[in-house]
């Protein structure tokens, strides 16, 4: 284990830590994971470091001096834990798509219904459009425990707008500029994946056309929200 987490890194990389425990909570509020199933990890800012939940390790007894600490090669550098047996996915999402701040894995029972189908869950509601921008994609089946995962959920988002991908046979990852933008879109993949599912036990659900889709989505990623002075970028807060 490699000493990388020097002085001027101390308070960033512990921050950090605060941050990927407490929101972990999250994932159990919204009912996305059960016992130790899923992880968060965020990139540690200015470093080549990520913070991950460690292996096995129920969520109440989660707190930020039981996070890992890994580079970017999925290597231990800082904590007493084995990290998540999913940690080399998403060291090799964090290498491959450097705008990736933060990883989120569940196997919320909805979206995994859709990935063990091996479907897509079409964009038939704007709150899809809104959050995803379309369709969210099915990646393909890949074992745990090396990189196959990272690398399928890479292949799938690169040039899509979508921040979750539904892993064939295995379940939900999403993507963010930081940790709590992907437990948002996480959340958020969840409830459009059960929507769409109880529309289609009524009927065959209406897909939004194409130009519209682009429309809601540029509204909702540039206008909706409360704006940053001088920008009209809005914040990720939701109200």
């Amino acid at each position: 284990m490699t000493a990388l987490v020097n002085d001027d890194l101390r308070a960033v990389v512990d921050a950090t830590r605060e941050r990927v425990a407490r929101l972990h909570a999250e994932l159990t509020r919204w009912g996305l994971v059960v016992w130790t199933a899923g992880n968060v990890s965020e990139r540690v800012p200015g470093a080549d470091l990520m913070v991950i939940k460690p292996s096995g390790v129920t969520y109440e007894d989660l707190t930020a001096d039981s996070m890992v600490v890994c580079d970017l090669d999925g290597r231990l550098v800082e904590g007493t834990r084995a990290p998540s047996s999913d940690t080399a996915a998403h060291a090799y999402v964090y290498r491959h798509m450097p705008e990736v701040g933060g990883v989120v894995h569940t196997h919320s029972t909805y979206a995994t219904a859709w990935a063990a189908r091996g479907e897509p869950v079409p964009c038939v509601l704007t709150m899809m459009a809104d959050e995803f921008g379309g369709d969210i994609p099915v990646g393909p089946f890949a074992l745990i425990g090396d990189d196959s995962i990272g690398r399928g959920i890479v292949e799938t988002l690169r040039g899509s707008r979508s921040p979750a991908v539904l892993m064939r046979n295995h379940g939900p990852f999403t993507v963010g500029k930081d940790a709590r933008a992907a437990v948002k879109a996480a959340a958020m993949c969840e409830e459009v994946a059960r929507a769409v599912h109880v529309s289609r036990e009524l009927g065959e659900p209406t897909r939004i056309p194409e130009p519209q889709i682009d429309a809601l989505h540029a509204r909702y990623q540039n206008v909706y929200g409360q704006a940053s002075a001088g920008s009209t970028r809005k914040e990720d807060e939701d109200a």
